[in-house]
């Protein structure tokens, strides 16, 4: 099978892509994202009691990430992604109408829990019908443009909790969340899934040499050798998977397990959706520290963090150019974002936040690349399993940078901190163009990624 992007989509792609984009909005048009944090003090809570219901959201999180991928790759993704919001709404209802610390605590479980859902069997659900499509090519413009969808639900939330807030205080508030995530899991059952049982899939060719994706990453073959090949071949290789066939709960938890324990190259990229996704999505949280450091007044803060939501939007937008990049390309990309997020940091001057916004705009744009070169080298039936993998990696890592960053930040300030964190991106570009170099020994670099349409 040869995959292409063709000119004029299939009307069951353009069917998909626009599920996904309404399914990405609502599950992100959440007015209690901007207030929670007031509704948590104002119910009496203390900043410790605050930081522990963090805690408490982050490790609900990574326990069930990746037992909830499996039971995806063994029942079905969509069912996981209508449930996915329905768990989270319980949390946001219990929240508004119970309010109490246990009430939040159970609440950020249930969000927890409903984050673990959705991840992995949404990405896999994306991909493998993208495929069966022929039109795998599309993969990371159209999770690129699905990312945008979730940034402008964001916005959206920010724009209209304060009115809603002002009708109705909290209880309009979290109605309006609710209602949201209700909408969500609607949008959700609309969501094609053709799932093959193990005796209607013929058997698959022995698997190729290492892949190289969208990211243009050139990796060491799964057979010990220097390979490179393009995310057609790395599609057709997962248009053979025994994908959503019969393997039980255990059975596809130990095999995806064990594709990303054994497969260097599915290892690779599991390694690095996390290195590239976690740093940046770990400091969005300390972005309005960072603005109220610039100097400016109170009400300015959420014009500057405007910029940064911005750059995340351009660069979901921006996915299907970075295609084309070759793996120096990509270090590069990781390069010059970094030392942007570094300049703008240091300025300590609202201009500072172009460069900041300009720095988060690379990061997406590289994240999206990782994922999809994540989905191009998975060739196993548990394609939400390893995803997850990745997804639990990534919040792991970010709890650490967490960590790195109160230390840091605590003695030296917010703009230093910004500007260390920036550095492990340097390590990942260096290391990249080392294994590029590498590469290059047994075959000239070249463009890997599914062209765009023209």
């Amino acid at each position: 099978m040869t995959v292409h992007t063709p000119r004029v989509p299939d009307p069951r792609v353009r069917r998909l892509a626009a599920t996904l984009y309404g399914y990405a909005f609502l599950g992100e048009l959440v007015l209690l994202y901007p207030l929670y944090a007031l509704l948590f003090s104002d119910t009496g809570l203390s900043v410790w009691q605050i930081s522990s219901l963090f805690v408490i959201w982050s490790a609900s999180s990574i326990l069930l990430e990746v037992p909830s991928g499996a039971f995806a790759d063994a029942v079905s993704r969509r069912l996981l992604l209508v449930i996915a919001p329905l768990v989270a709404a319980g949390g946001f209802a219990l929240w508004v109408f119970v309010p109490s610390y246990p009430a939040f605590a159970v609440g950020f479980v249930l969000w927890g829990a409903a984050g673990a859902l959705a991840s992995g069997a949404l990405e896999a659900l994306v991909f493998t019908e993208l495929d069966r499509l022929d039109a795998a090519g599309r993969y990371a413009r159209t999770i690129g443009r699905a990312r945008t969808a979730e940034t402008l639900g964001v916005l959206a939330s920010i724009v209209l909790a304060g009115p809603v807030f002002a009708l109705g205080g909290y209880a309009a508030v979290g109605a309006a969340s609710v209602l949201a995530c209700l909408l969500a899991a609607a949008v959700a059952t609309g969501f094609p899934e053709h799932r093959r049982r193990r005796a209607d899939v013929p058997a698959a060719a022995p698997a190729g040499p290492g892949v190289v994706c969208a990211a243009g990453a050139e990796q060491v073959g799964r057979g010990g050798e220097p390979d490179v090949e393009t995310v057609e071949d790395a599609a057709a290789a997962a248009s053979a998977e025994d994908d959503g066939d019969d393997l039980g709960w255990w059975a596809s938890l130990r095999a995806g397990l064990a594709e990303a324990h054994t497969d260097r190259a599915v290892r690779a990229a599991v390694l690095l959706v996390a290195a590239v996704a976690a740093v940046w999505g770990a400091l969005d949280e300390y972005t309005p520290l960072l603005a109220r450091d610039t100097g400016v007044a109170e009400a300015t803060v959420p014009l500057l963090l405007l910029l940064t939501w911005i750059g995340v939007s351009v660069g979901g937008l921006l996915a299907p150019a970075g295609e084309r990049l070759t793996t120096r390309g990509y270090a590069g990309l990781l390069a010059v974002s970094a030392v942007a997020l570094a300049a703008g940091a240091l300025l300590a001057r609202p201009v500072g936040f172009v460069l900041v916004a300009a720095a988060f705009c690379g990061f997406q744009v590289a994240t999206v690349l990782a994922e999809a070169r994540l989905q191009a080298r998975i060739t196993g039936g548990s394609r939400a399993t390893v995803t997850s993998l990745a997804g639990m990696a990534t919040d792991v890592t970010i709890i650490a940078v967490y960590a790195g960053y109160g230390l840091l930040a605590t003695g030296a300030g917010n703009g230093v901190a910004f500007a260390v964190a920036a550095v492990p991106y340097l390590f990942v570009a260096l290391l990249l163009v080392t294994r590029a170099r590498r590469s290059a020994r047994h075959r000239p670099d070249r463009v890997v990624a599914g062209r765009r349409a023209g």
